[in-house]
Protein backbone atom coordinates (compact mmCIF):
# COMPACT_ATOMS: atom_id res chain seq x y z
CA UNK A 1 0.00 0.00 0.00
CA UNK A 2 1.43 3.39 -1.31
CA UNK A 3 1.86 5.68 1.94
CA UNK A 4 1.39 9.31 1.25
CA UNK A 5 2.95 12.10 4.29
CA UNK A 6 0.88 15.49 5.21
CA UNK A 7 3.65 17.97 6.68
CA UNK A 8 2.34 21.21 8.02
CA UNK A 9 5.05 23.99 7.81
CA UNK A 10 4.68 27.46 8.63
CA UNK A 11 4.83 27.94 4.87
CA UNK A 12 1.87 25.75 3.91
CA UNK A 13 0.56 22.69 3.57
CA UNK A 14 3.35 19.87 1.98
CA UNK A 15 2.11 16.10 0.63
CA UNK A 16 4.47 13.92 0.06
CA UNK A 17 4.69 10.46 -1.62
CA UNK A 18 6.81 7.98 0.58
CA UNK A 19 7.88 5.81 -2.52
CA UNK A 20 10.99 4.41 -2.09
CA UNK A 21 11.25 2.92 1.35
CA UNK A 22 12.47 -0.12 0.17
CA UNK A 23 15.65 1.69 -0.67
CA UNK A 24 16.33 2.39 3.46
CA UNK A 25 14.36 0.04 5.13
CA UNK A 26 10.73 -0.46 6.69
CA UNK A 27 12.30 -0.28 9.82
CA UNK A 28 12.10 2.88 12.46
CA UNK A 29 15.51 2.36 12.83
CA UNK A 30 16.29 2.47 9.20
CA UNK A 31 14.36 5.48 8.51
CA UNK A 32 15.96 7.45 11.78
CA UNK A 33 19.71 5.98 10.35
CA UNK A 34 18.94 7.38 6.55
CA UNK A 35 17.23 11.13 7.38
CA UNK A 36 20.23 13.08 8.04
CA UNK A 37 20.98 11.68 4.45
CA UNK A 38 19.48 13.66 2.28
CA UNK A 39 20.68 11.66 -1.70
CA UNK A 40 19.53 8.56 0.79
CA UNK A 41 16.09 10.23 2.19
CA UNK A 42 15.40 11.93 -1.19
CA UNK A 43 15.68 8.44 -2.34
CA UNK A 44 12.61 7.62 -0.35
CA UNK A 45 9.92 10.25 -0.26
CA UNK A 46 9.17 13.09 -2.89
CA UNK A 47 7.28 16.07 -3.09
CA UNK A 48 3.67 15.44 -4.47
CA UNK A 49 2.32 19.12 -4.14
CA UNK A 50 2.55 21.77 -2.09
CA UNK A 51 0.10 24.60 -1.41
CA UNK A 52 1.22 27.91 0.78
CA UNK A 53 -0.86 29.94 3.01
CA UNK A 54 -2.82 33.00 1.74
CA UNK A 55 -1.38 35.33 4.75
CA UNK A 56 -0.21 35.59 8.44
CA UNK A 57 -3.56 35.05 9.40
CA UNK A 58 -4.85 32.28 7.18
CA UNK A 59 -1.09 30.49 8.76
CA UNK A 60 -2.27 30.79 12.48
CA UNK A 61 -5.77 30.03 11.76
CA UNK A 62 -4.63 26.76 10.16
CA UNK A 63 -2.27 26.02 12.53
CA UNK A 64 -4.73 26.56 15.53
CA UNK A 65 -6.75 24.28 13.51
CA UNK A 66 -4.18 21.45 13.23
CA UNK A 67 -3.69 22.24 17.81
CA UNK A 68 -7.12 21.31 18.33
CA UNK A 69 -7.72 18.15 15.69
CA UNK A 70 -9.22 19.54 13.31
CA UNK A 71 -9.17 19.39 9.38
CA UNK A 72 -10.12 23.13 7.80
CA UNK A 73 -11.60 23.24 4.60
CA UNK A 74 -8.50 23.92 2.69
CA UNK A 75 -6.88 21.51 4.10
CA UNK A 76 -9.63 19.09 2.91
CA UNK A 77 -9.51 20.72 -0.68
CA UNK A 78 -5.73 20.35 -0.89
CA UNK A 79 -5.96 16.78 -0.10
CA UNK A 80 -8.67 15.41 -2.54
CA UNK A 81 -7.44 17.77 -5.41
CA UNK A 82 -3.88 15.81 -4.89
CA UNK A 83 -4.50 12.26 -3.73
CA UNK A 84 -4.90 9.90 -5.88
CA UNK A 85 -9.03 9.10 -6.35
CA UNK A 86 -9.81 5.81 -5.52
CA UNK A 87 -12.34 4.10 -8.42
CA UNK A 88 -16.21 3.95 -6.78
CA UNK A 89 -17.05 2.04 -4.73
CA UNK A 90 -13.38 0.73 -3.23
CA UNK A 91 -10.86 1.70 -1.13
CA UNK A 92 -8.21 3.88 -1.17
CA UNK A 93 -4.90 1.89 -2.23
CA UNK A 94 -3.06 4.17 0.00
CA UNK A 95 -2.64 5.75 3.64
CA UNK A 96 -2.10 9.33 4.80
CA UNK A 97 0.51 9.45 7.74
CA UNK A 98 0.25 12.27 9.67
CA UNK A 99 1.67 14.03 12.97
CA UNK A 100 -1.57 14.76 15.12
CA UNK A 101 -3.63 11.41 15.32
CA UNK A 102 -6.83 13.31 16.01
CA UNK A 103 -6.62 15.41 12.54
CA UNK A 104 -5.85 11.79 11.30
CA UNK A 105 -9.08 10.90 12.92
CA UNK A 106 -10.74 13.87 11.79
CA UNK A 107 -9.70 13.60 8.29
CA UNK A 108 -10.65 9.96 8.01
CA UNK A 109 -13.85 10.66 9.30
CA UNK A 110 -14.81 13.27 6.88
CA UNK A 111 -12.94 12.23 3.95
CA UNK A 112 -12.65 8.62 4.36
CA UNK A 113 -8.74 8.61 3.47
CA UNK A 114 -7.13 6.24 5.70
CA UNK A 115 -4.76 7.95 8.23
CA UNK A 116 -1.81 7.14 10.49
CA UNK A 117 0.50 8.15 13.07
CA UNK A 118 2.89 5.57 14.55
CA UNK A 119 6.27 5.52 15.16
CA UNK A 120 7.39 4.56 11.54
CA UNK A 121 5.33 8.13 10.19
CA UNK A 122 6.73 10.64 12.76
CA UNK A 123 10.79 9.24 11.41
CA UNK A 124 10.20 10.27 8.10
CA UNK A 125 7.32 13.46 8.68
CA UNK A 126 11.35 14.34 10.98
CA UNK A 127 13.43 13.87 7.66
CA UNK A 128 10.45 15.57 6.06
CA UNK A 129 11.10 18.68 8.86
CA UNK A 130 14.75 18.80 8.41
CA UNK A 131 15.19 18.80 4.68
CA UNK A 132 12.11 20.84 3.72
CA UNK A 133 13.51 24.06 2.08
CA UNK A 134 15.57 21.19 0.28
CA UNK A 135 12.35 19.75 -1.47
CA UNK A 136 11.03 23.00 -2.53
CA UNK A 137 13.38 25.08 -4.50
CA UNK A 138 11.40 28.26 -4.71
CA UNK A 139 11.22 28.37 -0.92
CA UNK A 140 14.60 29.79 0.87
CA UNK A 141 15.57 28.60 4.36
CA UNK A 142 15.69 32.71 5.02
CA UNK A 143 12.18 32.41 3.91
CA UNK A 144 10.74 29.94 6.08
CA UNK A 145 12.63 30.92 9.28
CA UNK A 146 11.03 33.87 8.71
CA UNK A 147 7.65 32.49 8.69
CA UNK A 148 8.28 29.72 11.21
CA UNK A 149 9.19 32.81 13.93
CA UNK A 150 6.40 34.81 13.10
CA UNK A 151 4.06 32.28 13.24
CA UNK A 152 5.73 31.26 16.76
CA UNK A 153 4.89 34.48 18.04
CA UNK A 154 1.29 34.44 16.96
CA UNK A 155 0.56 31.47 17.72
CA UNK A 156 2.11 32.03 21.50
CA UNK A 157 0.31 35.08 21.82
CA UNK A 158 -3.51 33.51 20.23
CA UNK A 159 -2.46 31.06 23.27
CA UNK A 160 -1.50 33.13 26.54
CA UNK A 161 -5.27 34.30 27.29
CA UNK A 162 -5.58 37.58 29.04
CA UNK A 163 -6.74 37.12 33.21
CA UNK A 164 -8.55 39.68 34.35
CA UNK A 165 -7.28 38.95 37.80
CA UNK A 166 -3.70 39.05 37.12
CA UNK A 167 -3.63 43.12 37.41
CA UNK A 168 -5.18 42.31 40.66
CA UNK A 169 -2.46 39.56 41.51
CA UNK A 170 -0.12 42.00 40.14
CA UNK A 171 -0.86 44.71 42.91
CA UNK A 172 -1.83 42.12 45.87
CA UNK A 173 1.52 41.04 45.13
CA UNK A 174 3.14 44.44 45.68
CA UNK A 175 1.14 45.25 48.90
CA UNK A 176 2.79 41.81 50.59
CA UNK A 177 5.56 42.54 49.30
CA UNK A 178 5.80 46.21 50.70
CA UNK A 179 4.32 44.66 53.78
CA UNK A 180 7.13 42.38 54.12
CA UNK A 181 9.82 45.66 53.38
CA UNK A 182 8.18 47.05 56.45
CA UNK A 183 8.83 43.87 58.64
CA UNK A 184 12.34 43.76 57.56
CA UNK A 185 12.66 47.32 58.23
CA UNK A 186 11.37 47.16 61.65
CA UNK A 187 13.52 44.30 62.49
CA UNK A 188 16.92 45.95 61.17
CA UNK A 189 15.93 49.12 62.88
CA UNK A 190 16.20 47.60 66.44
CA UNK A 191 19.93 48.70 67.70
CA UNK A 192 20.75 45.58 68.88
CA UNK A 193 24.39 45.69 68.44
CA UNK A 194 25.22 49.52 68.36
CA UNK A 195 23.48 49.85 71.59
CA UNK A 196 25.86 47.94 73.16
CA UNK A 197 28.57 49.38 71.60
CA UNK A 198 27.65 53.00 71.38
CA UNK A 199 24.21 53.45 73.64
CA UNK A 200 24.31 57.28 73.93
CA UNK A 201 23.54 57.88 70.25
CA UNK A 202 20.15 56.47 70.46
CA UNK A 203 19.52 59.66 72.78
CA UNK A 204 20.65 62.10 70.63
CA UNK A 205 19.01 60.73 67.36
CA UNK A 206 15.87 59.05 67.56
CA UNK A 207 14.98 58.82 63.40
CA UNK A 208 15.88 54.93 62.46
CA UNK A 209 17.42 55.87 59.21
CA UNK A 210 19.70 59.08 60.54
CA UNK A 211 20.78 56.38 63.00
CA UNK A 212 21.47 53.73 60.53
CA UNK A 213 23.32 56.10 58.46
CA UNK A 214 25.92 57.29 61.54
CA UNK A 215 26.05 53.99 62.97
CA UNK A 216 27.37 52.80 59.47
CA UNK A 217 29.81 55.77 58.79
CA UNK A 218 31.14 55.69 62.71
CA UNK A 219 31.23 51.41 62.69
CA UNK A 220 34.13 51.90 65.69
CA UNK A 221 33.15 54.33 68.95
CA UNK A 222 37.17 55.02 69.18
CA UNK A 223 37.84 55.94 65.91
CA UNK A 224 35.44 59.28 65.94
CA UNK A 225 37.13 62.46 65.95
CA UNK A 226 36.82 66.37 65.48
CA UNK A 227 37.49 65.95 62.35
CA UNK A 228 34.37 64.03 61.56
CA UNK A 229 32.16 66.73 62.63
CA UNK A 230 31.10 68.07 59.32
CA UNK A 231 30.53 64.45 57.93
CA UNK A 232 28.23 63.86 60.87
CA UNK A 233 26.46 67.24 60.38
CA UNK A 234 25.65 66.27 56.71
CA UNK A 235 24.29 63.06 57.92
CA UNK A 236 22.12 64.64 60.68
CA UNK A 237 21.65 68.13 59.23
CA UNK A 238 22.57 69.53 62.60
CA UNK A 239 26.20 70.71 63.61
CA UNK A 240 25.34 71.42 67.29
CA UNK A 241 24.32 67.00 67.46
CA UNK A 242 27.39 66.14 65.23
CA UNK A 243 29.78 67.43 67.93
CA UNK A 244 27.66 66.37 70.77
CA UNK A 245 28.08 62.69 69.07
CA UNK A 246 31.61 63.13 69.19
CA UNK A 247 31.76 64.11 73.22
CA UNK A 248 29.41 61.52 73.75
CA UNK A 249 31.76 58.82 71.91
CA UNK A 250 34.50 60.03 74.17
CA UNK A 251 32.69 59.38 77.28
CA UNK A 252 30.64 55.95 76.29
CA UNK A 253 30.18 53.62 78.24
CA UNK A 254 29.22 51.16 75.91
CA UNK A 255 31.49 48.10 75.14
CA UNK A 256 34.02 47.70 72.83
CA UNK A 257 33.14 45.22 69.69
CA UNK A 258 35.45 42.46 68.51
CA UNK A 259 36.23 43.30 64.74
CA UNK A 260 33.94 40.40 63.67
CA UNK A 261 31.13 41.91 65.24
CA UNK A 262 31.74 45.47 63.81
CA UNK A 263 31.93 43.70 60.14
CA UNK A 264 28.45 42.01 61.29
CA UNK A 265 26.92 45.59 62.58
CA UNK A 266 28.01 47.12 59.28
CA UNK A 267 27.21 44.75 57.19
CA UNK A 268 23.02 44.55 58.73
CA UNK A 269 23.03 48.22 58.89
CA UNK A 270 24.21 48.19 54.92
CA UNK A 271 20.82 46.05 54.03
CA UNK A 272 18.76 47.88 56.21
CA UNK A 273 19.49 51.19 54.28
CA UNK A 274 18.79 49.31 51.26
CA UNK A 275 15.46 48.96 52.55
CA UNK A 276 14.69 51.18 53.84
CA UNK A 277 15.70 52.90 50.54
CA UNK A 278 13.49 50.27 48.38
CA UNK A 279 10.79 50.91 51.05
CA UNK A 280 10.50 54.54 51.74
CA UNK A 281 12.25 56.27 48.52
CA UNK A 282 14.90 57.58 50.44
Amino acid sequence: MALYLLFESASGYGLFHAYGIDEIGQSVDAVRSSVLDLDRFGKAVKLAAFTPFSSAVDALNQCNAISEGIMTDELRSFLELNLPKPKEGKKAKYSLGVVEPKVGSHISEVTGIPCQSNEFVQELLRGVRLHFDRFISELKKTDLEKAQLGLGHSYSRAKVKFNVNRVDNMVIQAIFLLDTLDKDVNSFSMRGMVSWHFPELVKIVNDNYIYAKLAKYIVNKSELAEKDIPVLADLIGDEDKAKEVVEAAKASMGQDLSPVDLSMSSNSLKEYLVLKRHFSGH
